[in-house]
């Protein structure tokens, strides 16, 4: 089946019958994808904090209160039902991994919908830029970097970056086409030097897989919305709901219009 021609609402359908379980890069071409974060209330504000302080690795889509109801990224979607893999974290440790966390929802959680770099690897593409594990039908490497992130309360640690291969040139159209894209990580913070960051083995990443690069090809990193999963770790809450790595909650809103959309609504 070809996801990627499928509308968002259609894929959260198939994902919500259980239908579909593996990453979503690809999916529902032109539309945004978000990482996910469900925080007990009493982290929640500290949590906010950290996003503001970090917005490159931690774009803030939308925040969802009361129910895991979504609406500004997608009427009828719900956030514990929609992506294929959920991680629960107890007390700041990986205890299970579940497709659907419905049954670990409690009053009073707050989620955070986070922005995710599936959004700028369309522009990529268009541009003729390959995306590797695209081609190769991978889930994106990622890496804990030594960049760490601003603290907030009890939330501090790594930056998390997505890795992507390409020649030096194709690395130059990649920056200049996501520098304008804040809301879905901006631009790289590394290209060709990942000892810089502390990546010592490329064939080794932290989360998602490995991917072949070529003669003449140089690493590229940008900041990752798994970022929030290692603060996670530092700071122990009792339960935390997050996606797994690279299996996103698709929005119903357009990469094209993602930054203009997200303007207007802090503007209200």
């Amino acid at each position: 089946m070809d996801y990627a021609k499928m509308k968002p609402s259609e894929v959260r359908e198939m994902i919500r019958k259980g239908e579909i379980r593996r990453p979503t890069a690809g999916m529902c071409a032109g539309y945004a994808q978000a990482n996910l974060a469900v925080l007990p209330k009493e982290y929640a504000e500290d949590f906010k904090r950290f996003t503001e302080l970090n917005p490159f690795p931690c774009p803030v889509l939308e925040i969802v209160e009361g129910t895991p109801d979504t609406h500004a990224m997608g009427e009828g979607g719900n956030i514990m039902t929609d992506i294929p893999e959920y991680f629960i974290y107890r007390d700041g440790v990986l205890c299970e991994k579940v497709s659907d966390a419905s049954a670990y929802w409690q009053e009073g959680f707050v989620g955070f919908l986070i922005g995710c770099s599936f959004s700028f690897e369309e522009a990529l593409i268009q541009a003729g830029v390959e995306v590797r594990h695209i081609t190769q039908g991978r889930n994106v490497p990622m890496f804990k970097t030594n960049i760490q992130t601003t603290p907030a309360g009890p939330f501090c640690g790594p930056m998390v970056c997505s890795m992507r291969p390409m020649t030096p040139e194709n690395a130059e159209i990649a920056l200049q086409i996501t520098e304008k894209m804040p809301n879905v990580h901006g631009a790289p913070v590394q290209i060709g030097n990942p000892e810089e960051i502390g990546v010592y083995d490329l064939m080794k990443p932290d989360y998602g897989d490995a991917v072949d690069i070529y003669p003449g090809e140089v690493p590229v990193f940008w900041p990752c919305g798994v970022t929030p999963q290692a603060a996670v770790e530092n700071a122990k809450p009792p339960i935390v709901i997050t996606h797994a790595p690279g299996h996103m909650f698709i929005t119903d809103i357009p990469n094209d219009v993602l930054n203009d959309f997200l303007e207007q609504q802090k503007n209200k």
